[in-house]
């Protein structure tokens, strides 16, 4: 039942519809799942050769893989602050990731901005983010002030696998405390990826009866790898202890994403519930991620920094064990929940994604261009069908045919100058739209020598 606060609630967000009370068809759940720095080559439907993860390769079997899927920004707050919109972070200023400081109130996602919590909620849906934010730790940037009624994770960045749920007051981020929406600290005592699955999974079970959004967002695989033993013994074969740990860590992601689709499944949900699974960015160097056959990593506009696993599962609604590989962009994410659940997008703002269920269910995927931009203008790619312009610290273009070459080794550009004349128009229209961030990258703007060196040497 949509109650009288959530149509005010609607109403001062802005023109989006609410659902009438009257409505008897059952709207669609939804469940995004993220991983954080999760190597494209690092799954085992992605051809991972070490990496056992069943219950990802179920979601994918069962539904729709986007071979060609991007995620807006080659790392992590600018990254789900575009996927959270439906826009491009930098029309709004959110390039960077922030330096840390414990309720800092000029650092966080902007408050002009909505998220799909914030439209779903309003729509009478329940919402729920499980795990890691990074959208701002100020009060006025909480996850329950940007649309999520519940809440069981940590604002920062990043967090303590092994030691998860300490109350003690800190100002160290890899150590806040875990909290509920009411803010207490929790006493944690599981290993934190499979508490965020447990918790998850509750919340499902929860919300049996209503509609719901449940935004799972782990921060595994990312840094600092830590694993507990009992994992860490399921992959004796892999000798390097770098990667051991990491392949065990990319488990137990897999491993709770199970005890969600089990808590759907055993709830009745599975037909009524689109489930999506991807990465925020590309594997990093550091946590000996795999994204081959990709070039480059986390933080660059290589294909390895910006194309991710993508997997959209939703039974009877799409096709099951179907591979698409026209580019679609985790800024799609928006529209089209908002168009599975009948819920117009809002006209007073640009959405940049589009509704991508009309492909998955088989028709031709639009004409459009995908534009990246990183530490405000330093880099900058655009995709267009097959080709790739990727400008880097002010070098002449490169040019690559990614059908032919996904692993960006050939660059065409003085062979095919109408192209990069055509991509350098549209890069340079699209730049037009952005603003200037809003603070800089508090690691690679303050050290240019650094942020060099994350192209030259891939």
């Amino acid at each position: 039942m949509i109650s009288r606060r959530d149509v005010l609630k609607s109403a001062a967000l802005g023109p989006m519809a609410v659902v009438s009370p009257g409505q008897t068809s059952r709207r669609p759940n939804f469940i995004l799942i993220v991983a954080d720095d999760l190597g494209y080559n690092d799954l085992g439907f992605q051809g991972s050769p070490d990496i056992r993860t069943p219950h990802l390769d179920a979601l994918a079997r069962g539904g729709v893989r986007f071979t060609s899927g991007y995620v807006s920004h080659p790392f992590c707050s600018p990254s789900r602050a575009g996927f959270l919109t439906g826009r491009y972070q930098q029309r709004f200023g959110h390039e960077n990731n922030m330096l840390f400081r414990l309720g800092d109130p000029d650092k966080g996602l902007p408050l002009s901005e909505r998220t799909l919590a914030d439209v779903l909620s309003a729509n009478g849906y329940a919402t729920g983010l499980i795990g890691k934010w990074h959208l701002g730790s100020h009060a006025q940037f909480h996850p329950t002030k940007r649309g999520f009624r519940e809440m069981y994770g940590f604002v920062g960045g990043g967090h303590d696998y092994l030691d998860p749920g300490s109350a003690d007051e800190t100002k160290k981020e890899l150590l806040l405390p875990i909290h509920r929406e009411d803010g207490k600290a929790i006493a944690e005592k599981e290993y934190l990826t499979t508490a965020l699955g447990r918790e998850a999974a509750a919340f499902v079970r929860r919300h049996t009866a209503d509609t719901f959004f449940l935004y799972l967002a782990f921060n595994a695989p990312h840094s600092p790898l830590q694993i507990t033993p009992d994992w860490l013994d399921k992959f004796s074969s892999i000798t390097d202890p770098k990667r051991r740990a990491y392949a065990a860590m990319v488990a137990t992601v897999d491993d709770a994403v199970g005890k969600v689709v089990t808590a759907v499944r055993e709830s009745r949900l599975a037909d009524d519930t689109m489930i999506v699974f991807i990465s925020d960015n590309g594997g990093p160097r550091e946590n000996m991620s795999s994204n081959r056959p990709l070039r480059g990593t986390k933080r660059t506009l290589w294909e390895g920094g910006i194309r991710v696993p993508f997997v959209m599962n939703w039974p009877g609604r799409i096709p099951a064990g179907k591979t698409l590989d026209e580019p679609v962009t985790a800024l799609d994410l928006f529209p089209t929940v908002l168009a599975a659940a009948g819920i117009p997008v809002a006209t007073d703002r640009k959405i940049d994604g589009i509704d991508i269920l009309p492909y998955a269910r088989g028709k031709a995927a639009p004409k459009r261009s995908l534009h990246w931009r990183a530490f405000g203008g330093a880099f900058f790619a655009v995709r267009e069908g097959r080709w790739k312009l990727l400008v880097a610290d002010g070098k002449p273009p490169a040019l690559y045919d990614l059908k032919a070459d996904v692993s960006e080794s050939v660059n065409l550009a003085a062979r095919e100058p109408k192209i990069v004349a055509r991509l350098e128009s549209l890069r340079k229209s699209w730049n037009g739209e952005m603003v200037k961030p809003l603070w800089p990258d508090h690691q690679f703007d303050l050290r240019p020598e650094t942020r060099k060196a994350l192209y030259e040497d891939q």
